[in-house]
């Protein structure tokens, strides 16, 4: 007991640079009261004294703001880093050095009895608010960011990002990135379930597409200058144009019509920024009719 005490201790000194002394963490750390709370009411429930197990769960809640399902099994150095919300369930089964952040819910889809709960590997990071729902495995030394909504197994050394979660980076052929290996090395883990070059997953996919159009255009132009070489004019057609009002929101909500602008030694000055096009066209529509009467 008092083993697994001290390693509950060193695993908050590893993972939390503003804990400074033992008696600091024994007194002011909910996850860890919680933690021990959880040990004596998971005791209760498999001697099977379920109500007083619930009961001293309750409480815990109470006291912590973290709810820990007497059921829930947990393994050795699992730290929950400020935990206020934190929502564990029943079948949830959580390996080795395992760190949570506040709000987080290891929560199930399903009112049937049974496995409902996520499997949660060794050495884990879970982010602040991040919800992993359903009876699935979370690989080892995976990461979920802060926020992300995690319905779907995620493979060991993983990042798992956004709503619904997308797995953004994966490990090396070794079961490990390097570049995780070496942060961890360093500093133990990757706090809230995150890196700094962590990429956005829309913006990569847009990228790609981009990229992928560069590619096509490059060889239509190639295409077309053949084609034009042996006298088939086919490429000179214009291609069809875009409309104002496609792109209206954007204009509204990304762009200004006026933009004011203001120099040391000037008067601020107004610049037009975006033409209206459509107002363009309907003035010259009403000069036509003007000129037909």
């Amino acid at each position: 007991m008092f083993e697994r005490l001290r390693e509950d201790i060193a695993s908050v000194f590893d993972r939390d640079p503003a804990a400074r002394n033992t008696l600091e963490v024994l007194t002011s750390y909910p996850g860890v009261h919680a933690l021990l709370f959880h040990r004596l009411s998971h005791i209760l429930w498999t001697k099977g004294l379920k109500w007083l197990a619930r009961f001293i769960s309750s409480i815990a809640r109470l006291l912590t703001g973290i709810e820990i399902h007497p059921g829930a099994k947990i393994g050795r150095r699992f730290f929950i880093d400020h935990g206020m919300g934190v929502v564990i369930g029943e079948t949830t089964e959580i390996g080795d050095d395992v760190t949570l952040y506040q709000g987080v819910t290891l929560g199930g889809t399903s009112w049937n009895k049974g496995k409902r709960h996520p499997t949660l590997e060794n050495g884990v990071v879970v982010g602040a608010g991040a919800k992993v729902l359903g009876p699935f495995t979370v690989g080892e030394n995976a990461k979920v960011g802060s926020n992300a909504v995690v319905t779907k197994p995620v493979p060991a050394g993983a990042t798992v990002v956004g709503i619904p979660g997308r797995i953004i980076q994966k490990s090396s052929a070794n079961g490990v990135d390097p570049r995780h290996q070496a942060m961890a090395e360093k500093i133990g883990f990757d706090a809230y379930g995150v890196t700094q070059n962590m990429p956005d997953p829309v913006a990569k996919a847009v990228t790609s597409l981009l990229g992928h159009l560069h590619a096509v255009d490059t060889k239509i132009d190639v295409m077309c200058k053949g084609l034009k070489d042996l006298g088939i004019n086919y490429c000179d057609k214009a291609l069809p144009e875009l409309n104002d009002e496609d792109f209206a929101s954007v204009k509204e909500n990304g762009s200004a019509s006026s933009v004011t602008t203001e120099d040391s030694n000037e008067k601020p000055v107004e610049t037009v920024v975006v033409a209206q096009n459509s107002s363009l066209e309907s003035s010259e529509s009403d000069k036509e009719k003007d000129n037909i009467i």
